[in-house]
């Protein structure tokens, strides 16, 4: 996190993030259940190297609370506003754990993900 460069906020959850860009306008709100997000994002390993892109994972969609989301990512939406650009650092309890993902992320291995929320549309 100090290799960083940036001042990381520690979450209830166990993870670290970092407003990139942060929407200061009270009239939008954070997700909730049910809420659906469109959403991009990349994945790096704790030296920076990209293991996937965003090009590589495209925009996603995702239903607050009701679809299948590594833990990190799934608690890390929800402290976000549309348009606003996070910083994540998650342990690899929080990403893929003991398995990896089978392709790019070994096991146990912590994840730095840059997101962005495009939209939030409520349920």
């Amino acid at each position: 996190i100090a290799q960083q460069n940036k001042n990381f906020t520690a979450s209830e959850s166990g993870f670290y993030y970092n407003y990139e860009v942060k929407v200061e306008n009270d009239t939008l709100k954070t997700p909730k259940f049910g809420d659906v997000l469109n959403y991009t994002y990349n994945v790096k390993n704790l030296q920076g190297n990209v293991i996937y892109s965003k090009d590589d994972i495209n925009t996603k969609t995702y239903v607050m609370d009701k679809e299948e989301l590594f833990t990190g990512l799934r608690e890390g939406l929800k402290l976000m506003k549309s348009g606003e650009t996070v910083t994540f650092i998650f342990p690899s309890q929080m990403a893929y754990g003991y398995y990896g993902d089978d392709n790019k992320i070994d096991a146990n291995t912590p994840l730095i993900c840059e997101v962005i929320v495009r939209d939030i549309f409520k349920n």
